[in-house]
């Protein structure tokens, strides 16, 4: 299963908005890539910023996966993957 750049902002937006008490449209989300840094979003959230490395991307797709598609799966399943845009590849 290969999940769209918009699935993992989407992903990303729904697990901070739990976390932080607000409606997903509260949260903004900006994906990226550095060759020092690897994948990371800097997330806003009613006028804060946080920096999220790739593990807390993984988790968050994670989530998504199962309160979406009704998957459980382990992080080492999930890769980030950059190609003309960022996906995320689960393997089943």
């Amino acid at each position: 299963m290969i999940l769209s750049m918009d699935e993992i902002i989407n992903a990303v937006c729904l697990h901070q908005a739990e976390r932080k008490g607000v409606k997903p449209t509260d949260v903004t989300v900006e994906l990226s890539w550095e060759e020092d840094t690897g994948f990371t979003a800097e997330v806003w959230v009613n006028s804060r910023s946080q920096y999220l490395i790739e593990s807390n991307l993984i988790e968050a797709i994670l989530r998504y996966l199962y309160s979406e598609y009704n998957i459980r799966t382990y992080s080492d399943r999930v890769k980030l993957d950059l190609e003309d845009e960022i996906i995320a590849i689960v393997e089943q």
